[in-house]
C-alpha cells in the first residue's frame, strides 16, 4: 500500500510540474543495475557520467510531459514500455512513447507539416522521408540543431561516427536530419537443415542439374520454390515460397523498399541508383525529379519493372500457401517460424527476434536456429554495381513545428534510447542494429551462433549495400500511397503489371507535376522532362532498359558456409 502512496504521489509531483525526489542518480544507478548490467559497451563508471549528464541537461524540463510516436516493432515495444518509463525516472521528463501502424505514423508526420500544429515532439520514421525532409524543410537540420539551438541538450558521448546508418539520414546538402534510432535489411531467408538434407540434395542435382544452395539469381530461386513446394517434409506438405498480397500500404513497401532494384531495373550506384532509382525515378544532376514513366526517362513501368511485377504475382499464385494472396505484412511476417516454408527471398530482419524463440518448429532443441539468412538473389535485369536490397532506417525526426522546449526535451529522450549505455542491451531485445560499438561487442560474439547469420551479416563488409529509399523521392507521403494502389490491381489480377505500371507511373507524375506547379519545394522540385518516344530512352545506356530477349538466365547457387567465411574473411 505504501509503495502505491508513493508512487502516487510522485506521479502528482510530476503532473504539478515539481520534479521528482527520485529524478537523480539513484534511479539511474536502479536501472543500470536491474536493466542494462554488462550489456553497455561503456564501463560502470562511463555509464554513470553518462547517466548524470543526462539528469543535468534534464533539469530545466523536469515535469514537463512530452509525446512521441513509433511504428510497432519490438524494439519500440521495449522503448515504449522499459526505456521510456526509466527515463522518466531518471530526469523527471514524462514520456508518453505512442505505437501505432506504420502508415499512420507517416500520416501523423504529414499532418503536422501541413497544418504546423504540433501533434507530436518527436517521430521515429524511416529514413526512406530523407527526399521529402530535405526539400522541405520542416524538419530541424540535426546538424544544425546540435551545433546551436540544441547544442545544451546534444550529448557529448553521442558518437556520431558509431551510427553505422548516417548516410541515409544526410541530404545531399550534407545534413544530418534525422538520427537512427534501429535498422534492418531485407534479406533471403530460408531452411538450411532441409537444403543440408542428404536426400533433398540428390533429388534437386538430379532434378535441374546443379548444386542445391543459396540463390546467387531469380532463376535460381525459382528452381528452388518449385522443386519444394508441393513435397512432404516432417510429416507435413511445404512451400517453396512465402510473401503476400492484400491490397494495403504494407504492398507499397513491399515494391518500394528495393524489389525493383533486386530485379534490376534501376542504375548503378550505391546507395541508390543515379540517376534512376529503385522507384524508377529519374533525377537530373540537381537531384531535381524529371520522369517516372519511360517517355520521360524513368522506368517505373519499363521492361524490367514489369519482370519484376510478374514474377512476384507468378511465385506468389505457385509457390506460396494459398492464404498469403489474402495476407499484410504483419499477417505474413510470422508464417515461416510455423515450420512449412522453404524460403523467403523478401525476409525482414526485424522478424529475427521472433525466429529465435525456445519451442518454435524452426528452432532445435539447443537454441539454434534451423534457418539461415544471406543476401537476396538478383533479377535478370542485375548489374553489378546496383543497389543489391533494402536496409530500414527508422531515425529520430524533430519537426520545426515542434516548440523549442519540447523539442529539447524530445531530443533528451531520443539520445537516451540510442546512447551507448543503453544500445547493447536494446540491440538484444530487438537485433535492429545502429552502431558499429554494439555490433562488434562480445555479447553477441557469444549469440551469433542462434541468430541465423544476422551478426556475420552486419559484421560484414557487404552490409553498407544494403540501403533506404533515397532522395530522389521528392515526397514519400504522397507517392507511397500509390504504389499499393497500383501494384495491388497487378496483385488481384485486375490489371495485368504493364497495365498497372502504367497506371502508377503516370500518377506519379501528376504528383511530381503537382509540386512543379505548386513550386513549393523551389529549386530543389521536380522538373519534368518533355515526353520522347520510350525507344529513345530504352536505347541510351543506363535505365530504363530494353526488354532481354532471356529473363530467365542459367541458375546459380552458392554454398552458405563458403558465403559466410567469405564475409568473415
Amino acid at each position: 500500500m505504501r509503495t502505491g502512496l508513493k508512487a502516487g504521489v510522485a506521479a502528482l509531483a510530476l503532473i504539478a510540474g515539481a520534479s521528482p525526489g527520485w529524478a537523480d542518480m539513484a534511479a539511474a544507478k536502479k536501472f543500470l543495475d536491474e536493466e542494462i548490467g554488462d550489456l553497455s559497451t561503456l564501463s560502470r563508471a562511463e555509464q554513470e557520467a553518462e547517466m548524470q549528464w543526462f539528469i543535468d541537461a534534464a533539469k530545466p524540463y523536469a515535469g514537463m510531459e512530452i509525446k512521441v510516436v513509433s511504428e510497432t516493432i519490438t524494439t519500440h515495444e521495449y522503448e515504449s514500455k522499459v526505456l521510456a518509463p526509466w527515463f522518466t525516472r531518471i530526469t523527471g521528463i514524462k514520456v508518453t512513447h505512442d505505437l501505432i501502424g506504420e502508415g499512420d505514423v507517416v500520416e501523423k508526420l504529414q499532418t503536422q507539416m501541413q497544418s504546423g500544429e504540433n501533434i507530436y515532439d518527436a517521430y521515429i520514421n524511416d529514413s526512406d522521408l530523407i527526399g521529402t525532409h530535405w526539400r522541405y524543410q520542416q524538419a530541424r537540420p540535426l546538424s544544425d540543431w546540435m551545433a546551436g539551438e540544441g547544442k545544451d541538450v546534444t550529448n557529448p558521448n553521442l558518437d556520431l561516427e558509431d551510427f553505422i546508418g548516417l548516410q541515409f539520414t544526410t541530404g545531399p546538402d550534407g545534413k544530418i536530419y534525422q538520427l537512427p534510432d534501429q535498422q534492418f535489411a531485407n534479406l533471403y531467408w530460408f531452411r538450411y537443415d532441409w537444403f543440408n538434407d542428404p536426400k533433398n540434395k540428390a533429388d534437386f542435382k538430379a532434378k535441374y542439374g546443379y548444386e542445391l544452395g543459396v540463390p546467387v539469381n531469380w532463376s535460381a530461386y525459382e528452381d528452388i520454390a518449385e522443386f519444394f513446394t508441393g513435397r512432404e517434409i516432417d510429416g507435413q506438405k511445404v512451400y517453396g515460397h512465402m510473401d503476400y498480397g492484400k491490397k494495403d500500404p504494407s504492398l507499397g513497401w513491399r515494391f518500394t523498399d528495393a524489389w525493383m532494384s533486386m530485379a534490376g531495373m534501376g542504375d548503378k550506384g550505391e546507395p541508390n541508383g543515379f540517376p534512376v532509382d529503385e522507384w524508377g525515378i529519374r533525377v537530373n544532376e540537381k537531384f531535381q525529379p524529371t520522369g517516372s514513366c519511360v517517355k520521360r526517362g524513368g522506368a517505373t513501368n519499363a521492361p524490367a519493372a514489369v519482370y519484376a511485377v510478374q514474377k512476384y504475382v507468378d511465385w506468389l499464385k505457385k509457390y506460396a500457401p494459398p492464404a498469403a494472396a489474402g495476407m499484410v505484412f504483419s499477417e505474413a511476417g510470422p508464417v515461416p517460424a510455423q515450420g512449412a516454408i522453404a524460403q523467403q527471398m523478401f525476409w525482414y530482419t526485424a522478424f529475427t527476434a521472433d525466429m529465435v524463440k525456445e519451442g518454435l518448429p524452426v528452432v532445435n532443441e539447443d537454441g539454434t536456429p534451423k534457418w539461415r539468412m544471406a543476401p537476396s538473389p538478383h533479377g535478370a535485369y542485375w548489374e553489378e554495381g546496383m543497389k543489391v536490397g533494402y536496409q530500414d532506417a527508422g531515425s529520430w525526426t524533430i519537426l520545426k513545428s515542434t516548440p523549442v522546449d519540447r523539442a529539447k526535451a524530445a531530443w533528451l529522450y531520443a539520445q537516451f534510447v540510442v546512447s551507448k549505455t543503453v544500445d547493447v542491451k536494446k540491440s538484444h531485445v530487438g537485433l535492429t542494429f545502429i552502431r558499429e560499438s554494439t555490433i562488434q561487442h562480445d555479447s553477441f560474439t557469444e549469440r551469433a551462433p542462434k541468430l541465423g547469420g544476422l551478426i556475420e551479416f552486419y559484421r560484414s563488409p557487404a552490409r553498407v549495400r544494403w540501403s533506404p529509399t533515397g532522395v530522389n523521392v521528392p515526397d514519400y507521403p504522397k507517392l507511397a500511397q500509390l504504389w499499393w494502389q497500383n501494384i495491388g490491381d497487378a496483385s488481384s489480377g485486375a490489371k495485368t503489371p504493364q497495365e498497372a505500371l502504367d497506371a502508377l507511373c503516370e500518377a506519379q507524375e501528376k504528383v511530381l507535376a503537382r509540386l512543379e506547379r505548386a513550386g513549393v519545394q523551389g529549386e530543389l522540385g521536380p522538373r519534368l522532362n518533355e515526353e520522347k518516344d520510350p525507344e529513345w530512352w530504352l536505347s541510351q545506356p543506363g535505365a530504363p532498359k530494353p526488354k532481354l530477349a532471356n529473363e530467365k538466365p542459367k541458375p546459380m547457387t552458392v554454398s552458405y558456409d563458403e558465403l559466410i567465411k567469405s564475409w568473415q574473411q
